[in-house]
């Protein structure tokens, strides 16, 4: 199984209403969990939707598992 990784637009493509600049407050505050390589901002999915949206994913078949 692999873990995907975002970056911050894509993240905010992936979640309809929130923004990038949204996504990197949440980084800068470190409300979201990430991790920077160079300038990027890197988001695991798994986080992204555990504190967006408040749900654990499994990554398995792509299923919410509230």
């Amino acid at each position: 199984m692999k873990k995907r990784v975002l970056t911050i637009k894509e993240a905010a493509k992936l979640i309809d209403g929130l923004t990038e600049f949204r996504i990197r407050q949440l980084c800068i505050s470190g409300q979201l969990p990430c991790f920077k390589a160079g300038r990027k901002y890197l988001i695991s999915e798994d986080k992204l939707y555990e504190v967006v949206l408040g749900e654990s994913v499994n990554t398995n078949g792509g299923d919410v598992v509230a």
